[in-house]
């Protein structure tokens, strides 16, 4: 896979936001990968439940609070994501100082809007 998004925060839940990224980034024919609480499948994408260092990710797509993004600090670091996407409900000035000492862009953004706006 080349140039993949990562969804952490995915969730089986049709009524989510993580949910339906899956299902918009889909149909941009973005590669995605997933890694939420539970393990199942989102328009046949997989979400893991451990974090797996997979190569080529472009772009971290964060659902999760400041809270629980703690335990994923190091983890999004050392896959090297181009950007890091700060959904609404996400925004975390520690982990975006992390991101810059590290040169990891970071947006405060919503990523269906900017799916639906072709900023993506």
């Amino acid at each position: 896979m080349k140039n993949v998004t990562l969804v952490i925060g995915a969730s089986l839940n049709s009524e989510r936001y993580s949910n339906i990224v899956i299902k918009k980034l889909l149909d941009k024919e973005i590669q995605i990968a997933a890694i939420g609480i539970t393990k199942g499948t989102v328009s046949g994408v997989a979400i893991e439940t451990e974090m797996k260092h997979y190569k080529n990710i472009e772009t971290v797509s964060l659902y999760l609070n400041p809270e629980r993004q703690k335990l994923y600090y190091d983890y999004i670091v050392d896959l090297n994501p181009r950007r890091v996407i700060f959904n609404p409900g996400t925004e975390n000035k520690e982990f975006v100082k992390l991101l810059q000492a590290n040169n990891i862009e970071h947006e405060i953004a919503c990523t269906l809007v900017l799916l639906s706006t072709n900023q993506y």
